[in-house]
């Protein structure tokens, strides 16, 4: 987990004054795992720390109980996890925000502790993020900087049921992408960046190689121009949602624009899982369990030629 400071300038931003409660220990069972964080502002609150009565009284106490406070699941809550957690408030504004560091983010009482500097120096070394941990008093959190690059071309219904279901994983950066500013919903969710192109094809030079990519237009031309173009420019993953008519269609045609039978392979059609149903919804859920299972499979990043022959 890493902490999300985008997200957290964009609520002091829309709310003025916001607490952040993040998960600093466990001891035994938690609903959470450390660096797991909700944000808490008058009259609301986003993200989570495991629901239930801790969450609710965390929040109902975000902004008068500061600091780091330590709490008995089952005895003090009457949760049924049977460990302790170490809770980290603090509360910002938009000049708190402002002072903190771009890349990780350590702060406690005091100097910092020799055993916080070794850790960080660790993970320099390693050319690797800190994990969150708390040392000696001191909170220890990374930046979050998504690491999964996902392109969506549509905004249809499956579209629109894919960035609700896959926008709030912290982990990745989506694109999405359509032929005019009024296909997409008023309101895009934080974190997505919302792409009209009157030629989206044109836009996939512009992806990173290693993306993911899943192509649900409202026009069988435009998917097979895309997929088209995305086996022309390379990918990590690419998805096409249809049929096994239309996969076979489409392979044929990709075929005959120079693709080799390997490359075309390497889309995934059809996307999701078939079993759930048809419904934007399902599929969005087949999708978004494909996908963050490939994830796992793939270390985090999507670098691989092609992921199909995991699927």
């Amino acid at each position: 987990m890493s902490f999300d400071l985008a997200g957290l300038r964009a609520a002091v931003q829309a709310h003025g004054r916001v607490a952040r409660v993040v998960i600093a220990e466990v001891a035994g069972s938690s609903p959470r795992e450390v660096g797991a964080a909700m944000l808490v502002w008058d009259g609301g609150q986003s993200g989570t720390i495991g629901g239930g009565a801790l969450e609710l009284q965390a929040a109902q106490q975000a902004f008068t109980r500061k600091g780091l406070t330590r709490h008995a699941l089952g005895p003090e809550l009457g949760q049924c996890c049977g460990g302790a957690v170490t809770l980290l408030t603090e509360v910002y504004d938009a000049q708190a925000v402002e002072t903190l560091d771009e890349s990780v983010i350590a702060r406690g009482p005091g100097d910092m502790p020799l055993a916080v500097k070794r850790s960080l120096d660790r993970a320099r070394a390693r050319g690797a993020e800190p994990t969150a941990q708390l040392i000696q008093g001191w909170m220890i959190e990374a930046v979050l900087r998504p690491q999964n690059s996902l392109w969506i071309w549509g905004a249809g219904h499956v579209g629109r049921a894919l960035v609700d279901v896959l926008s709030p994983l912290p982990d990745w950066a989506i694109t999405w992408v359509d032929t005019a500013p009024d296909r997409f919903p008023d309101v895009v969710p934080q974190g997505v960046t919302a792409l009209p192109a009157a030629e989206p094809c044109l836009a996939m030079r512009h992806a990173p190689k290693h993306a993911a990519h899943l192509i649900l237009t409202y026009s069988h031309e435009l998917d097979l121009a895309l997929c088209h173009a995305a086996l022309t420019h390379g990918f990590g993953f690419a998805g096409l949602i249809g049929s096994d008519t239309k996969k076979a269609r489409f392979w044929k045609r990709l075929r005959a624009l120079g693709h080799s039978p390997a490359e075309i392979d390497g889309i995934c059609c059809p996307i999701g899982q078939k079993d759930l149903g048809k419904a934007p919804q399902a599929i969005a859920i087949g999708v978004a369990a494909q996908l963050l299972t490939l994830e796992k499979r793939n270390g985090q990043r999507w670098t691989l030629p092609s992921l199909a022959s995991a699927v």
